[in-house]
C-alpha cells in the first residue's frame, strides 16, 4: 500500500499527562505499551531521505520503503506491505544483499481521538513524544486542537532529526536499544 503520511509531532511529553489529555479529549487506548523492532536499510542506490524498513510492530510485520520529500505534515511518503515473518524477511533480505544499517527498538502506545491515530513513541536516549497521524492534514491540526496543543509546538520532522536535535547521530548508531 502506497501513499501519503499525514503525520505531526509533539516532543518531550510526560506519556501519562498526555494519556490523561487523550481520555479527556474523548479518545481510546488501543494497544498496551509494547515493544517494536526494525532494521533499518539503505536503498540501492543509496538516496538521502529514503530507507527501507522492516518493522515488528508486537501486533504484525511490515516492510516498507518510506521517502521523506519535506518536513511538512504531508512531506513522508510510504509504500508498505504487510509480512509473515520478523526474522525471516530480515533472512531473505539478506539473500537479496541487503545489510542493515541499523537495529531499532522503540516503546509505543497507540490511541485513537475519532478517526485519527495518536502514537505515545518512546526511544531510547531521547525524551518520549506523540505522534499525531491521520488521513488530511485538517484532521491532523484538529485532533492536536482537541488536546490543547499549538500549532507551534508540532513538528513533522522525522525520528532521526528528533534525535540530531538532542546531539544525537542515529545514523551512526548500528544498534539501538532499550538497557
Amino acid at each position: 500500500m502506497a501513499g501519503i503520511e499525514f503525520e505531526a509531532k509533539t516532543l518531550d511529553i510526560d506519556p501519562d499527562k498526555m494519556a490523561q489529555l487523550i481520555r479527556d479529549a474523548g479518545g481510546t487506548q488501543q494497544t498496551e505499551p509494547r515493544l517494536m523492532r526494525r532494521y533499518v536499510y539503505d536503498t540501492i542506490p543509496a538516496v538521502p531521505g529514503r530507507w527501507v524498513r522492516l518493522r515488528d510492530t508486537g501486533a504484525g510485520t511490515t516492510l516498507c520503503v518510506k521517502e521523506i520529500r519535506t518536513d511538512a505534515v504531508d512531506g513522508t511518503h510510504e509504500t508498505e506491505v504487510t509480512v509473515d515473518s520478523f526474522e525471516e524477511t530480515a533472512a531473505l533480505l539478506r539473500l537479496t544483499g541487503l545489510t542493515p544499517r541499523g537495529y531499532q527498538e522503540n516503546r509505543r502506545t497507540s490511541y485513537t481521538l475519532g478517526a485519527v491515530r495518536l502514537e505515545v513513541d518512546e526511544w531510547p536516549r531521547i525524551p518520549p513524544y506523540l505522534e499525531i497521524e491521520a488521513d488530511t492534514e485538517t484532521r491532523v491540526w484538529e485532533a492536536a486542537a482537541a488536546l490543547g496543543i499549538d500549532r507551534d509546538r508540532l513538528t513533522s520532522i522525522n525520528t532521526t532529526k528528533v534525535y540530531a536535535m538532542y546531539g544525537i547521530d542515529l545514523d551512526f548508531i548500528a544498534d539501538l536499544r532499550f538497557e
